[in-house]
């Protein structure tokens, strides 16, 4: 895979794929599904950004499993794979 270095307070993502069943076993429709925050693998992480003559560190490390809305990222292909980028700002959580 093509080598991304993200810029500034940007976060280069996987996606991963959700659960469309319940632990019960109940199935999850598209309809409903769509509107849950994501999950990704971040594989890349930007320097930072400076914010009032303070550099601000991005709070994901790689490897880390993130939350986000799906309206937060930017889609773009790497060698037929799908990633998402976006700033980290954007997060919701990281799951620990």
């Amino acid at each position: 895979m093509a080598k991304l270095q993200p810029l500034l307070d940007n976060v280069l993502v996987k996606p991963l794929e959700g659960e469309s069943t319940t632990k019960s076993g109940i199935v999850i429709p598209d309809t409903v599904s769509k509107e849950k925050p994501m999950r990704g693998e971040v594989i890349a992480v930007g320097p930072g950004k400076i914010k009032d003559g303070e550099k601000i560190e991005c709070p994901v490390n790689v490897g880390d499993i993130v939350v986000f809305t799906k309206y937060a990222p930017t889609e773009i292909k790497v060698d037929n794979q799908e990633l998402y980028i976006m700033g980290f700002d954007s997060l919701l959580a990281v799951e620990k």
